[in-house]
């Protein structure tokens, strides 16, 4: 059982997971939290994170840090993104087993399974069928991290746990239309062309595709929830269990931006995986449902967007 008084350190805690976990930590009471910004902590060098680990020796560790990016990012740059990802939970995940570390949480991401899983995915249908080729070597590292977790668990007892959430979004996403996803791509896009009075918005693909999406902060109050009360060897799926086509998306993102010009559909551009809902029974039966419905999160999501231009990562 962690305690409010556990030295936790939240790998990432800038990013927009890490930092919507810290908000959520604090909430709860926990008091004694710590990060590291990647200038602070390369966490791809080993020798640096055994110093921190010396020096910090932490009580929980949630591991939020990871190199991200959408679909192009993904597809130009594969190597980087497996070799960064596995180096960066090798090197925390075994210096945390050595540190006697009680509770460390390994954040995935659904893009783990395979791309014609049964829908909506459950949990073991991990390692099942062939990956999205868009985003195969994000997946791979992501699976590595998970399967680790499950190997420290077996072998040594270590109390590692893991969850896989859905695509998420919220204050602190990256907003950089060479590397971010397809909720901050929309919000930017749209942003810009109302600013600037321009007629149209170009999109990707047919917008056909389904895809879930959860406001973060519910997120990190999943993640808290689990911290505190699940401690099994599979991995837990975090989402709404609901979906929306990607071009339903856009008009929602329209909407809450108050753009008034036309969407035009890249349709040579592509599409990614056709349908990516979580089957979140085992959540809810552990307890925990989302509370935030996509209009408001969306809407929340502009918002900080707006009030925050100037320094989001853009």
């Amino acid at each position: 059982m962690i305690e409010h008084n556990d030295k936790i350190y939240v790998a990432g805690h800038r990013g927009l997971v890490g930092s919507a976990i810290v908000r959520s930590l604090k909430a709860r009471g926990y008091t004694n939290i710590i990060g590291r910004t990647h200038h602070e902590l390369d966490l791809t060098d080993q020798a640096a994170v055994r110093s921190f680990f010396d020096e910090e020796n932490p009580d929980v560790v949630v591991l939020a840090a990871a190199k991200v990016g959408g679909i192009n990012a993904n597809n130009t740059q594969p190597a980087m993104f497996a070799y960064e990802n596995m180096q960066i939970q090798c090197n925390v995940i075994n210096e945390s087993h050595k540190h006697n570390v009680k509770k460390l949480l390994f954040l995935g991401s659904t893009c783990i399974y395979p791309r014609m899983a049964p829908q909506p995915i459950p949990e073991d249908a991990l390692l099942t069928g062939p990956l999205e080729e868009t985003n195969e070597a994000y997946a791979i590292a992501k699976i590595s991290g998970l399967e680790m977790c499950k190997f420290y668990k077996r072998q040594y007892g270590d109390n590692y746990i893991s969850c896989m959430p859905t695509n998420l979004y919220g204050p602190y996403d990256n907003y950089d239309l060479s590397g971010s996803h397809v909720m901050p791509a929309m919000i930017r896009k749209f942003h810009e062309a109302k600013v600037n009075n321009a007629p149209q918005v170009e999109l990707w693909g047919t917008g056909t595709p389904l895809r879930e999406f959860l406001y973060v902060d519910d997120m990190a109050d999943a993640c808290v929830f689990l911290l505190e009360n699940y401690d099994g060897e599979q991995h837990v799926n975090i989402g709404t269990g609901k979906e929306v086509t990607i071009r339903e998306l856009a008009e929602i993102v329209k909407s809450a931006v108050g753009y008034e010009g036309e969407i035009y559909w890249n349709k040579d551009m592509p599409d990614g995986t056709p349908r990516k809902l979580t089957d979140v029974t085992k959540l809810h039966g552990l307890g925990w449902t989302h509370k935030v419905e996509l209009e408001e999160g969306v809407r929340l999501a502009y918002e900080w967007f707006k009030e925050n231009v100037d320094q989001a990562r853009m």
